[in-house]
């Protein structure tokens, strides 16, 4: 009997499983300490919650530069606003922080940031509520994200009904079969789209289209039941009346980006692309990029419906070579032919190279045979091409395009510990432990292991 998968996921693309083991259920997020993410860069350097004393990170010293590299420690922040409460305590623009990933808003996250043209004794005394920021030393260039090597995950899946042997069974296979298969598919995950209010993508598609008015719509109106009521009241009222002004005073302090939009509207009738532009570029990007990400999860879902490998390539596949690290050269991407086709495919099997998809965009090509049809087809479906993406409507986000890797390795997996709910004896609670590569998701390893029915619900 095949898996269903939530209706949530497929509006972001994601239509399958890639194991066809039982899930174990349970739910997450029920405490920020339940989803503790640490940043990883690629010097080895592993950014704490806790205070820890370790060699300075990318050969930071103690002689002053124009970048201070911190520590920041948030809890149930989302990145950018996170960001830019601390921009505000330090009275400094945004854009003089700089950081190598989004992380996780609901969860207790470490990283590296780098701040311009501040000392270590100027953050020392900054206090920001549910912010940490812990500075280590100076460098020579701004964070950013080719420093990155990872992200180490502590999980903790609460309410699990299955007897401790069953679930240690079920997860040991479910990582065999990943392992097999040639680790998670590299699915972009819920928190890109937005699990509660999935609409990222959808912005997204309007902006490449140069419907700025809908996409700006979508962002600001388009309802969610599973948003806190107060915001859905706000969006239902803006979607009928259109009235920014009342809008102003109706959206609840907490959307600050759309109040950062309608305060523009209010006071500039019908200028949706300055409207946009009062909003971080990087949030901007976010919102095509969400759109690609939606687009290369359905060729990847049906890649593996279609029952074509992840690790291992076909002709007229996309490959692309591995770093020692063990990171994906996104940039080294070539179609694979028939007579290469073996040797390709030792490589792969070596861990030298892996299979990749095209992120969309007007420099990127399709593959070619079965899955560059698939391709196609999904495009065609969309109503969308791939000049679109020069997005002339907004031109400070037009995407090139690249590649990414079809699947993503899981490493230093452990079922760290199973215990009895506190609340619940008769419920388990499994802490699970585990890295990941950058650009990979740990909700995407995770709806493999709990194949959740209601994704809300469980945590997602």
């Amino acid at each position: 009997m095949e898996l269903q998968v939530p209706e949530i996921e497929r509006q972001i693309g994601i239509e399958t499983y890639s194991t066809k083991t039982p899930g174990i259920g349970g739910t997450i997020k029920r405490a920020i300490e339940d989803f503790i993410v640490q940043e990883m860069l690629v010097d080895g350097s592993t950014a704490s919650v806790e205070m820890v004393k370790e060699k300075p990170p990318l050969g930071a010293t103690a002689t002053k530069q124009q970048f201070l590299i911190c520590e920041l420690v948030k809890r149930n922040w989302d990145t950018f606003i996170a960001i830019k409460n601390l921009a505000e305590a330090l009275g400094v623009d945004q854009t003089r922080i700089q950081f190598a990933g989004i992380k996780d808003a609901k969860a207790l996250t470490a990283q590296y940031i780098t701040i311009e043209g501040v000392s270590a004794e100027d953050v020392s005394n900054v206090r920001v509520k549910d912010e940490k920021l812990r500075p280590i030393g100076y460098f020579h260039s701004p964070m950013s994200p080719f420093y990155l090597l990872g992200n180490d995950f502590k999980i903790n899946i609460k309410n699990v009904t299955y007897p401790k042997e069953t679930v240690q069974e079920q997860i040991s296979e479910t990582i065999a079969e990943l392992a097999q298969t040639g680790g998670i598919p590299n699915f972009y995950g819920h928190q890109r789209f937005g699990t509660t209010r999935p609409i990222t993508h959808l912005v997204g598609k309007a902006l490449v289209q140069g419907k700025l008015e809908e996409a700006a719509m979508i962002f600001l109106a388009n309802p969610s039941p599973n948003e806190h009521p107060d915001s859905t009241r706000a969006r239902t009222k803006l979607q009928s009346t259109q009235n920014f002004q009342s809008a102003l005073r109706d959206f609840p302090p907490q959307l600050r980006f759309e109040r950062l939009m309608i305060r523009h509207l209010a006071e500039n009738a019908g200028d949706f692309k300055g409207a946009f532009r009062r909003l971080p570029l990087k949030l901007q990007l976010l919102f095509v990029q969400g759109y690609q990400s939606y687009l290369f999860n359905r060729f990847l879902s049906q890649r593996i419906m279609r029952g074509l490998p992840l690790n291992k390539a076909e002709a007229g596949d996309f490959v692309v070579s591995v770093e020692r690290s063990g990171l994906p050269m996104i940039h080294t991407g070539r179609l694979v032919d028939e007579g290469k086709l073996s040797d390709i495919n030792s490589s792969i099997e070596a861990g030298k190279m892996r299979v990749a998809l095209p992120i969309v965009g007007f420099r990127q090509r399709f593959s070619q045979s079965e899955a560059g049809e698939l391709q196609h087809r999904i495009l065609e479906d969309e109503g969308v091409t791939l000049q679109d993406f020069r997005a002339s409507a907004l031109p400070e986000v037009s995407a090139r395009g690249e590649l990414r890797a079809a699947g993503s390795p899981v490493n230093n997996f452990s079922l760290a510990r199973t215990f009895a709910n506190e609340t619940k004896s008769e419920k388990q609670s499994i802490e699970l432990e585990f890295a990941l590569f950058k650009s990979s998701y740990a909700t995407v390893l995770l709806r493999e292991v709990m194949k959740p029915i209601d994704l809300i619900a469980s945590g997602f």
